[in-house]
């Protein structure tokens, strides 16, 4: 539950280059007037300012390489296979055995170069340089024994197995500073070695699981499965290694049913039903249950540190209690076809319930050497709904027509913590140094959390914070919920046009009823220096009586839902057209196939929301932080012009 703070720095460079884009001054120069080759830092207010040249320049002199190896093997012995028996029965039966052998071997090479007068911290450090390795070697080796049979209508499937994944990652890495100029770009030229950025490291997790899978059905009527599964994770700790989860489902094909045979309108009719648990041990650590330790380098080289040592602090509290996370999950549904397959209905109702949480649990201040711990804590639920609709809406020879529409609904709620009933996150500004999300059960993840506004007072030109709890003034205690990232209902449709040899595709997908919390406003209309601003700070308070949405330069900035906007949106998410050649100059040529095509993503959005992109989340996949915005990077717009050709 506890996530990194958001990256910031000082100047125009708080929030990264995005930001540092837009709050860098237009009458800013790009390099000092006085030493043509170093970017200009300095102008009225604002110091130690990172001009986006140099931000990019700072990418220039990095390089990546990686090799990878992927083999793979697979075996399959038929153990027993017959079709039928000389008795007048239709009886099949077979037993098969798989086995899948795969290495996954990675090794990676990135080296990086601050020029000593390019760029602020490499002037810093009279240029700095730095060279990482790495090894990553996975295994997997899955078997699985196969039985299936079938007579007169009856259907037995049985399946056991077993997979094993191991992984092995090891790592070098070291740094130097200290360069003569900047003309020789490697670490042999650099004159010091920095202690803290070199050294090795090494990880190591496997995980073994075995499963069993039944499975019947009878006339393709009634179908029912089971199935069970074992895991076990070196992550957790010895003796909660190892878990069990089952799960069952059932369904029924009620247009199967001979008293259904009359209705023709219906092509295909089946409802469904299952419950089942699944287990996570993602997110934590290779070594998250042990008590480890930090080496802390010693400066031997300054004066009076002659004999100085390593010393060792500690990084992490040992839970030996560490184990799964669950999730026991309930569906229900429907898939109906009908009208000669031209339209087909599919419909899911799912109750999922997490318990043993993994999260980081924030520890009281002087309890111990470190600050949190990993831990299992919480308790969550996940209700909603799914709605998928596919349409054959027109059909002839030299024109069809396709379309798919799903819709789907969640309802996240936090139900139980443990240790401490509230989390905050998100830190978003060192100007505000102030969390803007807050996590206590009752509540869906990542609410926004901080004060309510009424406006502009038109007299002070400050933004009215409103007493919520009633006691005549304006405090800590005023704040309270202000929005939530979790939408009402998520859609896409996909549409599908072919004429003759022309295929034209296009996807629309939204969301609607999510909040976003656009922290990128704090700089661009926080006016709290001499950054450059948004226009929209152009419509601000300037004289009393004035009435305006926008508050006074310097005004009394807080997390506040000044900031929280409507997410909703709808996006051109993909659009693609094709023309599919076809003749006997084709085959005369051996060719099987050519079409050539178009493709555009992200071509146009229809938003309420100020920033740049509706889509985005600051903390990318984070179940806890969603709906957060501070200079996050939009999503492309991009254009794709190819050929598809076959022989």
């Amino acid at each position: 539950m506890i996530g990194p703070a958001i990256s910031s720095g000082t100047g125009a460079n708080r929030g990264g280059l995005v930001l540092s884009v837009i709050n860098t001054p237009t009458y800013a120069p790009i390099y000092d007037p006085e030493n043509p080759d170093y970017y200009y830092t300095n102008f009225y207010g604002v110091s130690n300012i990172t001009h986006p040249l140099e931000n990019i320049e700072r990418y220039k002199n990095q390089y990546s390489k990686q090799h990878r190896l992927l083999a793979t093997g697979k075996g399959i012995v038929t153990l027993y296979d017959t079709k039928k028996f000389n008795r007048g029965d239709n009886f099949n039966h077979s037993l098969k055995f798989t086995t899948t052998f795969t290495e996954d071997l990675r090794m990676n090479n990135s080296t990086s170069f601050l020029d000593p007068h390019k760029t602020s911290w490499g002037r810093n450090q009279y240029g700095e340089g730095s060279d990482t390795r790495s090894t990553d070697l996975v295994t997997v080796w899955d078997n699985v024994l196969n039985y299936t049979t079938n007579m007169n209508g009856h259907n037995l499937d049985v399946m056991v197995g077993s997979s094993y994944t191991h992984s092995m990652w090891t790592q070098s890495y070291i740094a130097g500073s200290h360069y003569a100029d900047g003309t020789i770009q490697t670490l042999n030229a650099a004159n010091k070695i920095d202690p803290g950025s070199t050294g090795t490291s090494a990880s190591e997790w496997a995980i073994m699981s075995a499963f069993a899978r039944v499975s019947y059905n009878y006339d393709s009527r009634y179908l029912i499965s089971a199935n069970m599964r074992a895991d076990g994770s070196s992550r957790l700790a010895p003796g909660h290694r190892w878990a069990y989860f089952p799960s069952v489902s059932a369904a029924w094909r009620i247009s199967g049913e001979p008293w259904m045979q009359d209705v023709e309108w219906i092509d295909d009719l089946k409802i469904r039903g299952g419950w089942g648990q699944t287990g996570n041990q993602g997110g934590i650590g290779d070594y998250a249950y042990l008590e480890r330790y930090s080496i802390n380098r010693q400066n031997w080289w300054e004066t009076g540190k002659e004999h100085a040592v390593p010393t060792y602090s500690q990084s992490s509290l040992r839970n030996t209690d560490l184990t799964w996370e669950r999730t026991t999950q309930t569906n229900v549904g429907f898939d109906w076809t009908m009208l000669k397959n031209r339209l087909t209905l599919n419909f899911d109702w799912y109750y999922k319930y997490t318990t043993d949480m993994l999260m980081w649990v924030s520890l009281p201040a002087g309890s111990a050497a470190v600050s949190s711990i990993q831990r299992n804590e919480g308790e969550m639920s996940n209700m909603g709904v799914e709605f998928t609709i596919t349409s054959h809406n027109f059909v002839k020879k030299n024109f069809k027509w396709d379309t798919q529409l799903n819709i789907s609904h969640n309802k996240n709620r936090l139900e139980k913590l443990a240790t401490s009933q509230v989390y905050y996150d998100a830190k978003v500004t060192d100007v505000l140094a102030d969390y803007c999300v807050r996590n206590t059960p009752g509540m869906p993840l990542g609410s926004f959390f901080g004060y309510k506004t009424g406006g502009v007072n038109p007299e002070t030109g400050e933004l009215i914070y409103l007493d919520t709890n009633g006691d005549g003034e304006v405090t800590a205690n005023d704040r309270t919920y202000m929005g939530d990232p979790n939408p009402d209902f998520t859609f896409g449709m996909t549409n599908t046009f072919q004429f003759y040899g022309v295929t034209i595709s296009f996807l629309l997908q939204g969301s609607y009823g999510n909040d976003i919390f656009n922290a990128s406003r704090i700089e661009t209309e926080g006016m709290y220096d001499a950054k450059n601003q948004s226009t929209r700070v152009l419509d601000r308070w300037r004289r009393p009586g004035m009435i305006t949405s926008i508050p006074k330069a310097g005004f009394d900035m807080k997390i506040s839902d000044y900031f929280v906007e409507d997410g909703s949106y709808i996006r051109l998410k993909d659009l693609t057209i094709g023309y599919e050649f076809s003749g006997n100059w084709m085959k005369k040529i051996g060719m099987t196939r050519l079409q050539p095509y178009f493709s555009a993503q992200n071509l146009f959005t229809l938003t309420k929301y100020l920033g740049m992109d509706p889509e985005v989340n600051q903390y990318g996949n984070s179940g806890t932080v969603q709906g957060l915005d501070y200079g996050t990077y939009p999503q492309t717009r991009s254009f794709v012009l190819g050929v598809n050709i076959a022989f």
